[in-house]
């Protein structure tokens, strides 16, 4: 197992879906309108490249894979034909674990209550709404095609289609957003009950007409101190009604009434800084454990290898329609691959461990990995942020404090 993982027994899978119907202002991920016409031969490009991948995973006697993530783009516009293509393809290619978490991102405005019974039916097990905001005017800004309305459709269809670990996802930080009007947006999604939310601050990216706004003086620049105020507020109020935050950006509740518990092999069990609702596909990520990334411009980590695959669709089709098997993780559709170092796992590990704003970074995980303590081989960075009010370091575990979670940055950079 250790072959294709290159540590741990657990592999997940992220599949890109990199459509949408309109892009959004804020958003610079890869990700195409008006390309709707090349879905159908995409996902068929889409399962080639998982039944090459997962036979080279066999053949280096893969681990298990205990989540999947269709992300995006907007997932949701694939139809149920090609989500079970899809699956079929992940299912005959790999050995999934018996609780391996499914999870689809869709847009309020892209589904029907047919739609997601078809789901579950499929067994995605968990879906993550992209609900924004609950302001009409803030869903403009950020060129959202929904309403507040479509969203709360969205859950109360996925409820009766037996979806019972939801996420919503919201944005904050915005020009023009006032605190009282991103306070009405949290209560107004904390009371409709989902088991997870995720809370993310505007960030103004290269190349996104937002950022072109905001630097023409269309819309002023967003206040980072009221980012800041607005982040504490969510974090305290969040916490009042049953959510643990347990990365930087995400809260989840704990209760498993309803929901199976943990898999036995998921990163969640055995931690109980880990709430039972919490993300585990993201957790891989964040505990830089391996991941195969599928699909236009997917990024991946397995075999002591970060790598990307090429970004335009057209180019993915042609190189899985003409490209042949390619050495573990990779496929036809490669673009770059670098291997990591021991070094440089160690400095990934602690600035993405260090997210996990409960769990951190404990020494007896780091030392069982690495063969070297935290204390040993980051001995001097640790008390330096710790004595700058960072961090939390004991000795065993490091962890951020709240003022830390402001200033990730800054604690970050310590460990490049």
């Amino acid at each position: 197992m250790a072959g294709v993982a290159g540590h741990g027994n657990d592999l997940s899978i992220y599949l890109h879906v990199p459509f949408c119907s309109f892009r959004c202002a804020y958003c610079d991920f890869n990700t195409y309108a008006g390309l709707e016409h090349l879905m159908a031969s995409y996902v068929a490009a889409l399962c080639r490249e998982v039944r090459l991948v997962g036979a080279e995973a066999r053949a280096a006697a893969g681990a298990a894979v205990h989540t999947i993530f269709f992300g995006g783009g907007t997932p949701s516009l694939l139809t149920l034909d090609q989500v079970a293509a899809l699956l079929g393809a992940l299912r005959e290619s790999f050995a999934l674990a018996p609780e391996c978490e499914i999870t689809l991102e869709a847009n309020p405005g892209t589904v029907s209550r047919a739609y997601l019974e078809g789901l579950r039916a499929l067994g995605v097990s968990r879906l993550s709404l992209g609900v924004q905001s609950s302001h009409p005017h803030e869903l403009r800004l950020l060129d959202r095609h929904h309403l507040f309305g479509d969203a709360v459709q969205a859950l109360i269809w996925a409820r009766a289609a037996g979806f019972d670990n939801v996420n919503l996802d919201l944005i904050f930080g915005l020009p023009h957003q006032t605190l009282a009007q991103w306070q009405a947006t949290l209560l107004r999604v904390i009371g409709l009950g989902p088991e997870h939310i995720s809370a993310y601050a505007l960030s103004l990216e290269h190349g996104t007409p937002m950022r072109a706004w905001v630097y023409r003086g269309l819309l002023p620049m967003p206040d980072p101190d009221l980012a800041a105020e607005m982040y504490d507020w969510a974090s305290e109020t969040l916490g009042r009604h049953g959510y643990i935050q347990y990365e930087i950006s995400n809260w989840a509740r704990d209760e498993v009434s309803g929901l199976r518990p943990p898999a036995s092999d998921s990163p969640t069990s055995g931690d109980r800084r880990l709430p039972a609702y919490a993300c585990r596909h993201n957790v891989q990520y964040w505990r830089n454990q391996p991941y195969l990334g599928l699909g236009a411009g997917a990024h991946g980590y397995a075999a002591g290898f970060r790598y990307s695959n090429v970004l335009a669709p057209s180019a993915f089709i042609q190189r899985l329609e003409q490209g042949g098997a390619a050495p573990f993780p990779f496929s036809p559709a490669l673009a770059q691959s670098v291997p990591v170092s021991a070094e440089d796992a160690m400095g990934e590990t602690m600035m993405m461990g260090m997210r996990l704003v409960q769990a951190g970074v404990a020494s007896a995980d780091f030392q069982a990995r690495f063969g070297v303590s935290l204390a040993e081989r980051y001995g001097r960075e640790l008390e330096r942020l710790t004595a700058r009010g960072l961090i939390e370091w004991d000795g065993e575990r490091a962890r951020l404090t709240p003022q830390g979670r402001l200033l990730g940055n800054l604690v970050f950079r310590e460990f490049v």
